[in-house]
């Protein structure tokens, strides 16, 4: 599934070709999506220009004088870059068709991503009003994490991935941020101190950057908005390597399900 560094890697990658370029059509192939993609998109979004290309979690907001394009990639979706003519494939459901010739196409083998419109402030909208802080924002630090992990007895992989706690720390991240901050993932949140929470927070911050600068990670069919993978999958410590020997220590990683999550940890590096 794409987390922030995917989304992050495919807004930084379309936002060049879109920005201040006017949309001469668009094509709705599949409007059957996690939610239905509106009929009148087509009408909303024709001879509108993208003002700019921000992100909010996992969504991406393609902004316009009149309102935004919420768009998210679901389980399986992705963003292409491509010239208006390319033939499109069985999962190519929504096609933005720029007065330039620039083709922005939106594919999802599974069909849980969404393709929404609001012409209400977008921060409003149901889908985000509700939403923790942004793991790279200056809002962001370990004080914010130790205040709302206060009597909190959920594990603190749990939490961190809680997006109403803080958005974006997907399992991957979670794992691999955990193991860095030499957090136990089982350990409940509430018994963190407040440094060993600072701590976590810079170590979210820098998998995160680290995943964006790798292009994000490929573990099944993550592509970015020019069709290549990511690679940060070459820089993991923990996830997916359980039974593996510690990158530190040498002792033998411990895999566990935790919140139904494959977890895997170094028993003798985190605490």
């Amino acid at each position: 599934m794409p987390e922030l560094p995917e989304v992050e890697t495919t807004r930084r990658g379309i936002a060049p070709a879109i920005q201040g370029r006017p949309i001469q059509q668009v094509i709705v192939r599949q409007p059957r999506l996690r939610w239905p993609v509106p009929e009148s998109l087509s009408e909303l979004l024709k001879g509108q220009s993208i003002r700019s290309v921000d992100r909010r979690a996992k969504y991406l907001l393609l902004n316009t004088e009149q309102g935004t394009l919420i768009v998210h990639l679901g389980m399986s979706g992705s963003l292409r870059i491509l010239p208006a003519g390319q033939a499109h494939g069985k999962h190519d459901h929504v096609d933005l068709i720029f007065t330039d010739r620039t083709l922005l196409r939106f594919n999802d083998p599974r069909r849980f991503g969404a393709v929404l419109w609001t012409a209400e402030p977008v921060f409003g909208h149901p889908l985000l009003k509700d939403l923790g802080p942004e793991p790279l924002s200056p809002d962001f630090d370990g004080a914010l994490l130790h205040a709302r992990a206060q009597n909190r007895k959920t594990p603190i992989k749990s939490f961190i991935m809680d997006s109403h706690v803080v958005v974006g720390v997907g399992n991957i991240y979670a794992n691999e941020a955990l193991f860095r901050a030499g957090i136990l993932p089982t350990r409940h949140a509430g018994q963190i101190s407040r440094a060993r929470y600072q701590r976590l927070a810079e170590c979210i911050r820098l998998v995160l950057e680290e995943a964006i600068r790798q292009g994000g990670t490929t573990l099944r069919d993550f592509v970015n908005e020019a069709g290549r993978p990511g690679y940060f999958q070459q820089q993991l410590k923990v996830y997916g390597r359980g039974g593996l020997p510690c990158p530190v220590c040498g002792e033998t990683l411990t895999e566990v399900r935790l919140s139904g999550r494959s977890t895997v940890f170094c028993k003798q590096c985190q605490r």
